[in-house]
């Protein structure tokens, strides 16, 4: 079980978490989060396989990624008291709130300020000095990206994309992020934005094999 664009759930644990709720936006992420706090483990199928539809224009893009971003931060808010609870729903807490704290809410929150200091840099310092740390910060993630890529055996042209993700999909994804935390600080109600579906999908990779296997177990 997990979730994303497929989970499989047991009825039991269903049963002992509660049910599915209607409390956030996120039902899959915050129905994982309930099931971890009865005790249940989250297990992960590497050959589960799934055909999801992608964002056709930015627009639907960035009322996907609002969404997403918003469920998330609804979930672990509803989840908070994880952080003080024992056993797995502690740990769960401890390490996936925080995470989750950090990486999605807290970086995109500050990531404005670093690109007023890499531009103020190379406007009014030294151009030469800030285009080399650029250069050699997007080497470090090329290499990392690559390896990732490695060990999930995916074909390794898509790097090429990598540079245009710092200077569009990143700033993107810190203005949604800005947008999510104001509105949940407002209490404005969020909408389910949904996208527009246009039918078009990407040819299946043939080297991934395996039925789609996904579940939780204790």
């Amino acid at each position: 079980m997990k979730p994303g664009a497929i989970g499989a759930f047991r009825r039991a644990a269903l049963a002992e978490a509660g049910g599915l709720s209607a409390d956030t936006l996120a039902e899959d992420t915050d129905l994982t989060m309930a099931i971890c706090r009865t005790g249940w483990r989250v297990v992960y199928e590497p050959l589960a396989l799934a055909w999801t539809e992608a964002p056709a224009t930015l627009g639907q893009l960035w009322r996907q990624r609002y969404r997403w971003c918003y469920r998330t931060m609804q979930s672990m808010w509803k989840h908070r008291r994880l952080v003080t609870e024992s056993g797995a729903s502690g740990r769960l807490g401890r390490r996936c709130l925080a995470y989750l704290g950090f990486y999605q809410v807290l970086l995109p929150l500050i990531a404005p300020v670093v690109d007023l200091a890499a531009v103020y840099g190379f406007v009014l310092l030294n151009p030469v000095k800030v285009a080399a740390f650029f250069c050699g910060f997007i080497a470090l993630q090329l290499v990392a990206c690559g390896y990732a890529l490695r060990i999930d055996r995916e074909r390794l042209r898509t790097l090429w994309a990598l540079p245009l993700q710092q200077m569009v999909y990143r700033q993107l994804m810190y203005l949604v992020t800005i947008q999510s935390v104001i509105t949940a600080l407002l209490g404005t109600r969020q909408r389910w934005q949904a996208m527009n579906r246009t039918g078009v999908f990407a040819e299946p990779d043939q080297t991934a094999v395996g039925p789609p296997q996904a579940g939780a177990a204790r």
